[in-house]
């Protein structure tokens, strides 16, 4: 087996006009950022690529990465993802910008075998016209209780998110090869779900703990399943915990399960910490 190795890249952020106007500049400015923000998804893609890199298609198939990223990462920056502690199984990642700070850490795997997957639950389906409530503390309880509405989205290149750098021939050979879902689109699936759910505002994809079943093929037909787990307070920002299973048409195959954390409302510019 390849033992994950560091390297280097150029940020990209591939939605600067998302609904989620973070990642959009004159937002992303007026929360006291530089610029928009890559999205989180996209960084935790590049602490995954050392493994997509290293064991190929047996990452797709059964790998473990839980992700954090800590601070922003902008569009153009130059960043190097440090790996270290590697094995044939295993390594750390830290990705590190151009002004030499630490914006983002891993911990990813290969086990020997995939952990037990998770069943689909049958949640009712979002249907077209769903009118999405605004997101507060007070709707989203509420979804924790009621459950939230499962989404089907379809996998290929018109996707929102398909890629985790400018030029897709520079992603791992395993995506360009197969033309498999990368880890940018899987986690992206759990930002997307949260929000087909709920109206938000600019908000913020922080951390994931993400375990593969199945590659996601070129063409598959997904549903997406999701539950609230957690919601609190920090800091003048407001959290939520999201448990996200992925499954593959028509058997009902899981392909991924993601535990999301995430700021759903930012605390507002110049508001005491």
């Amino acid at each position: 087996m390849t033992i994950a190795s560091s390297w280097r890249g150029e940020a990209f952020n591939p939605v600067p006009e998302s609904e989620n106007r973070i990642h959009g500049d004159d937002v992303a400015r007026a929360y006291g950022f530089r610029g928009g923000l890559v999205p989180g998804v996209v960084v935790s893609a590049y602490l995954a690529h050392p493994a997509a890199v290293a064991w190929g298609r047996d990452w797709l198939e059964r790998g473990h990465a839980h992700a954090v990223v800590r601070s922003p990462v902008y569009d153009r920056a130059p960043f190097e993802v440090v790996v270290e502690g590697a094995t044939n199984d295993a390594y750390a990642a830290r990705l590190i910008d151009d002004r030499g700070e630490e914006c983002a850490t891993a911990e990813v795997s290969l086990p020997a075998a995939r952990p037990e997957a998770p069943d689909r639950r049958g949640d009712a389906l979002l249907e077209d016209g769903f009118r999405r409530p605004s997101a507060s503390r007070k709707t989203l309880a509420r979804l924790r209780e009621e459950g939230m509405r499962a989404m089907r989205i379809h996998w290929d290149g018109s996707a929102e998110i398909t890629r985790y750098v400018r030029d897709p021939k520079a992603m791992a050979p395993v995506f360009a090869a197969s033309g498999c879902a990368s880890p940018a689109f899987v986690l992206a699936l759990s930002n997307w779900i949260l929000a087909a759910n709920v109206r938000l505002d600019a908000w913020l994809h922080l951390e994931t703990r993400c375990q593969n079943h199945r590659a996601v093929e070129a063409g598959s037909e997904l549903v997406v399943e999701a539950a609230i787990t957690d919601l609190f307070e920090k800091k003048g920002h407001h959290f939520v915990d999201v448990e996200v299973a992925i499954f593959v048409e028509p058997a009902a195959v899981a392909a991924a399960r993601i535990e999301l954390r995430a700021i759903y409302q930012l605390r507002a510019p110049g508001e005491a910490r």
